[in-house]
């Protein structure tokens, strides 16, 4: 592997990992009162579990697209959040943040082995490639990670 490729492999995970020129997952979910993770913020239509979820969610759905073994495309938006009236215990607000680490973990092991092709366009999604995956995912998590912290501040959780 090349000096430029170990490069540009550490940036792309920096970028998953968050934190950069923004806030990271882990500060916005941090010390978050359990009493309001299925509290609507003002002339939101869901709760601050319902917006962790999504992103797991979504980011779970990148990971099984990049595999692509037996990739089944959800329906928008409908499997991509929780039911509008779904509540979260305060085990489950863990577990959604235990799956979302699991699976940076796994999008940020795909990036870091350089056996992975990361332009090769994806076997079973020609149009598409890994690298476009891993920027789609860090860029969504950027947006609503930031909505999360901005939420917070709103609803005065922090």
């Amino acid at each position: 592997m090349s000096a430029n490729d170990k490069e540009f492999r550490k940036q792309l995970v920096a970028l998953l990992r968050g934190g950069q020129a923004y806030m990271t997952f882990d500060h916005a979910v941090a010390d978050f009162p359990m009493a309001q993770i299925n509290a609507h913020p003002t002339n939101v239509p869901y709760t601050f579990w319902h917006l962790l979820e999504h992103l797991r969610i979504a980011q779970r759905d990148i990971l099984d697209y990049i595999h692509g073994t037996d990739y089944r495309e959800l329906a928008w938006p409908k499997e991509y959040w929780p039911a509008p009236d779904a509540q979260a215990t305060p085990e489950q607000w863990e577990q959604t943040i235990r799956q979302f680490h699991e699976d940076r973990r796994a999008l940020q092991a795909i990036v870091e082995n350089a056996g992975t092709d990361l332009t090769a366009p994806l076997p079973h999604a020609p149009q598409h490639n890994i690298l476009r995956q891993i920027l789609v995912v860090a860029d969504h998590n950027a947006y609503h990670t930031g909505e999360l912290g901005i939420l917070r501040q709103v609803m005065n959780l922090w």
